[in-house]
Parts: C-alpha cells; structure tokens; sequence
C-alpha cells in the first residue's frame, strides 16, 4: 500500500495548510506517541527545528500530541538534521523529530523522523502511522499544543562530537561559512573556531523568513565572493538543516558533492578504510565520476535519487562511504544521515593531510556535460508506456553508445518529469534533452 504523506524525506508542505496544518501536525504527534508506546514504557522523544518562523508552533503541535500518549518530550531546539539523529542513537530516545523542510523557502516546512537506530522510519512503519494520523483526523482531534522549553546541553552533546572527530587542527586556515540562515547558523561557526580555524561567515543571521533566501547551497554566488575577497582557503555552503554541503576552493569555484565522494573514497581507500572498495552514489552522479572511481580501482554503486535509498545500498553492501552530488555526503563510521559539518571537518582533513587545495585533490575528475529538463505533467504514471516517449529515449540511448547516459525520471514531490541527459558533446546532450523533453510534453505535458 503506497503512502500518502511521508515521501522518501517525511511529510513536506506549506506551514499551515495541509498536510501542515495544526489539526494534521496534532494528529502527528499522537500517532507517533502510541507508535512509540508500542516499542517502550514512558518513551522519550527529541524534537528539533530549523530556523523558519512556523518551526516552534509546529513543534508545540507535535509535543502535545506526544504527551498526550505518555510520551516525555525533549527539545533541542535550533539544531541540523544530523545532530537530531545522532542524539536520538546515542541517547535514550525512542524516536526523533526534525522540523525542517531542507532547501526549501521558509513557507515550507516539514516533519522527519527517525528511530532509537538513527536511520529514517522503515516505510512499514510510516505507513502505519500515517494510518493513525488518517482515521485521528476522521474522529477529528483538538490540537493542544505543548509549551517547550529548549534544553541546550542536547545541542552541546552534538558539537562535542563532532569535535571530536578531527584529527587535524585548522590553526592558520581560513574559511568561508555560509549558514543560509539555518540551522548550522551558530554550530558551524563554533565548531570550526574551535578547531583553530579562522572563520568568515555570510548569511548566520535567521529572522525566520530568509533561511535558503539567495543563499546557503542552493545559491552560492555570495560565497565565491567572500572566499576570493578574504582569501579563504576553503569555503563550504549549507543548506537549511545543513544535512548537505556544497565547497567552494581557493579560487572561487564550486566543489560539489562528486568531487567531495571522489576526494573521500580515494583517501579512505587509501588507509584501507573503504570497505570493499566501493562507494554508493546515485543515478545523478557524473558519469566522470564513475570513469574517476574506475581508474582508482574503486566500485561506483547508483541507486535511485534520495539519501534514503543512498543508505539502504550502503548498508546492505556495507560501504563506509555514500552520497548525492547535492552535496548529502554519509560517512557510515560516523552518522546514519548526511551531515554537511561532518562532511566539511573530513574533507578539509584530507585537504590539510594531503596538502592540496580542493582544485587540487580533484583536478583529475572530468565532468561530463549535463542537462536537466523539467516538463510539467498531468499525472505521474505511464511515462515509458508511451510508444512515442519510449521511441525517442531509445534513439538517443543508441546515438550515445556507451559515451553517455540518458535519465528519465518523475520527481517525487512536485508534478514533474525530469528529463537528464550526460555525454561528451554539450551541444549533442543540449539537443537530446530538448528532444525527449518535448516529446513528454507533447504526450503527457500539463
């Protein structure tokens, strides 16, 4: 039975309208209360937010519902994605909550959860609760919201962590930090410092409306100006809940998430830290990456788009090492989640070690052209059923050989179809895009 709220990145939506809206969020949090109670007597929950002005209501909504099942709540308050995880696994806590929509403007937010393991809810078990959440809003529930109280020793457990897992003082080193206003906006900055580090930081200063505004990893353009005016040797954006990063090198360009998994596998294959010399990324990643990984005798696994499905493969292969070129980067050892300040403490280690700058540790990895095209369409079944959508991605996939890749896809939030196309030739990969996008829009295009 498909779900109907949770996607691969829990329930997403406008604040305040459906599936966001107080009687749903209630609803939540009671359904969640009585799945928690089913796995522990009195369950403590974690509860933590991003930066967006609905982010407390939301979470008061939450921790109402909770309580009302017996559950104790905890709150973290302003804290990333990662640290949520890392301190539902490491603490007593049966479950925890992220408030946070990620990348998205500050209208939106979202819930994720995870269990006591870290990892994301199995989808049997998300499908049950949102069984609850259905039938609670059939009987109709009053939304009593729960006054939290943020306990910042929670916050201080994550940074001393992660702290603590640099080999390598950044005395003398300069970086650029763009926040985008999220939730990283006082914990990397801190973090670094703490390392030595000198720190430069854009975009640390949230009002509740402007996290991810012209800023953070989705826009980066305000960083490659602050790493060439102060000289930085590194910079690194991150997005809202700064699950994800995205680096900038000494000379202003971007380092994106396949040249981050490239720089990583190749050191910990190295010191013989990449289980079985293979690391997972996904249908996105460049072909140049994968060409990249072949030449260092490293095994590239794809799976489907999603940090979620990213994990999965990880830990059925048991890879130390996963990611997206969004910049989601898992290091197995050290988190069940991506965890952009994890990914920049390692990745300026491996820098400091190797003595090179990011341009440098990557200057080998050829990116293929690329071209995303999204077509809007009326419904999202039936793609590759069409003759004519079938016929035309064939006739590309036989222009190409084996010189290139064709990606046909719909998104799994918004009435798309993602249409990429990857080869050696830009004008041939601009051409083939445009051709099979058309086609889409001519059979199924809204």
């Amino acid at each position: 039975m498909a779900k109907d709220l949770f996607g691969t990145d829990g329930i997403r939506g406008v604040a305040g309208e459906y599936p966001l809206d107080p009687a749903t969020v209630y609803a939540f949090g009671v359904a969640l209360g009585k799945d928690a109670a089913s796995h522990a007597a009195n369950p403590e929950i974690l509860i933590g937010a991003d930066t967006r002005e609905s982010g407390t209501w939301i979470a008061e909504l939450v921790a109402g519902g909770l309580a009302s099942q017996g559950a104790r709540v905890r709150y973290a308050g302003v804290i990333t994605t990662p640290g949520v995880a890392y301190l539902t696994r490491t603490g007593s806590f049966v479950a925890g909550v992220m408030i946070s929509a990620s990348h998205n403007p500050y209208s939106d937010n979202g819930l994720k959860v995870f269990g006591h393991s870290g990892f994301k809810l199995p989808d049997d078990e998300e499908l049950l609760i949102e069984q609850e959440i259905f039938r609670l809003r059939e009987v109709g529930v009053s939304p009593a919201p729960l006054t939290l109280t943020v306990e910042e020793p929670l916050v201080r457990q994550y940074l001393q962590y992660l702290g603590g897992i640099s080999s390598v003082r950044l005395d003398g080193v300069r970086i650029a930090i763009d926040c985008g206003n999220g939730a990283s906006y006082r914990l990397a900055p801190e973090l670094f410092q703490s390392l030595g580090a000198d720190v430069v930081t854009i975009c640390c200063a949230p009002n509740g409306r402007n996290i991810n505004l012209n800023c953070g990893a989705l826009h980066l353009e305000g960083l490659q100006q602050a790493v060439v005016e102060h000289r930085a040797h590194f910079g690194v954006a991150f997005d809202g809940d700064a699950d994800r990063a995205i680096f900038v090198s000494a000379g202003g360009n971007v380092v994106n998430g396949d040249a981050v998994l490239l720089a990583c596998g190749r050191s910990l294959k190295a010191t013989g830290h990449l289980h079985g010399n293979i690391v997972v990324a996904t249908v996105m990643s460049n072909l140049g990456l994968e060409r990249a990984f072949d030449a260092a005798g490293i095994r590239m696994v794809r799976t489907p788009v999603g940090d979620k499905y990213v994990l999965e493969e990880m830990v059925r292969l048991g890879a130390a090492l996963g990611g997206e070129q969004s910049g989601h980067v898992i290091f197995r050892e050290y988190s069940t989640t991506g965890d952009g300040m994890l990914t920049a403490l390692r990745l300026f280690e491996i820098a400091q070690q190797a003595g090179k700058g990011l341009d440098e540790l990557t200057a080998d990895l050829e990116i293929y052209p690329q071209r995303l095209v999204n077509v809007r369409v009326r419904e999202k079944k039936g793609l590759l059923e069409l003759p004519a959508v079938a016929q035309e991605i064939r006739r590309v996939e036989d222009a190409f050989g084996n010189t290139g890749r064709v990606l046909v896809r719909f998104s799994g939030t918004e009435p798309l179809a993602r249409v990429m196309v990857e080869g050696p030739d830009l004008e041939r990969v601009e051409s083939f895009s445009t051709s099979i996008a058309d086609v889409i829009r001519r059979e199924m295009g809204a």
